[in-house]
């Protein structure tokens, strides 16, 4: 049996958002998809519902940004978001999210006030240069983003601190998120079929929200095509700030709840 119209009331919204984010349009409008489902349905059952959906939406993105993306910085972050995913599902019934949400949210704030500096240094004349590839950050990061995309669909900002110094092209950057999570999300349907996050009943409900998530998806990549790079930039900047401040609220607030 399908889920009552107040629940599509709050979904259809929740998944409108996800499908902008997928689209390229910034991690912190995906980041309200799970809060805003978690009105409806307990919050793993939440996260459980938009997986299915994720991966649709992957494919629509896969396809419109097919031509775009940088393989070289796939193949670095990749080893580590594997091991990330590992982690996670050893992890999965001690793990404390909300702490997770409050400490990546932290980090993320930070460097985007770190990059604020930066341009404040830039209109003084200082040459701010592209960040080389470097291994190292890679592994650690990449190894955030898939362990906090497996406990908390929230990999995005460690993939964000990575990417963004590189100054990648920005058609390039979103065809290389676009793949990175297309990757790390089919990877992530072995661990929660196994760990019973999954059934028929919660994918049938997904099915049902498929056409606004696909609509939300190609809308998103049609307005990042159309950005220039002075305008993109400071946009995916804004977009990392809302997102880290968004878990750094929700991580402070449960954390508070439940003391």
């Amino acid at each position: 049996m399908l889920p009552d119209f107040d629940f599509y009331m709050i979904a259809i919204p929740a998944v409108l958002l996800v499908g902008f984010a997928k689209g390229g349009m910034g991690e912190a409008l995906s980041l309200m998809g799970v809060p805003l489902m978690s009105l409806v349905v307990p919050p793993v059952e939440a996260a459980a519902l938009l997986l299915p959906i994720l991966i649709a939406m992957d494919l629509v993105s896969l396809w419109m940004w097919r031509q775009h993306g940088d393989g070289k910085t796939l193949r670095i972050l990749l080893p580590g978001a594997m091991l990330g995913i590992v982690v996670g599902w050893a992890t999965a019934a001690y793990v404390q999210r909300d702490a997770l949400r409050l400490i990546i949210g932290v980090i993320v704030v930070l460097f985007v006030l770190r990059y604020a500096y930066n341009l404040w240094r830039a209109r003084r004349g200082v040459v701010i240069a592209a960040k080389p590839q470097r291994k190292g950050p890679a592994t650690i990061l990449g190894a955030f983003a898939g362990y906090g995309s497996f406990v908390a669909h929230a990999g995005g900002p460690p993939f964000q601190i990575y990417t963004l110094p590189l100054q990648l092209p920005p058609k390039e950057y979103t065809g290389t998120i676009v793949r990175f999570f297309a990757i790390l999300n089919v990877v992530k349907l072995v661990p929660y079929f196994a760990l019973g996050q999954l059934d028929f009943s919660n994918l049938k409900t997904s099915v049902t929200l498929f056409p606004p998530a696909m609509l939300a998806t190609v809308a998103g990549a049609w307005m990042v095509k159309r950005m220039r790079p002075q305008v993109f930039y400071p946009f995916m900047y804004t977009m990392a700030f809302l997102a880290g401040t968004k878990l750094v609220y929700d991580g402070v607030q449960a954390l508070f709840a439940g003391s």
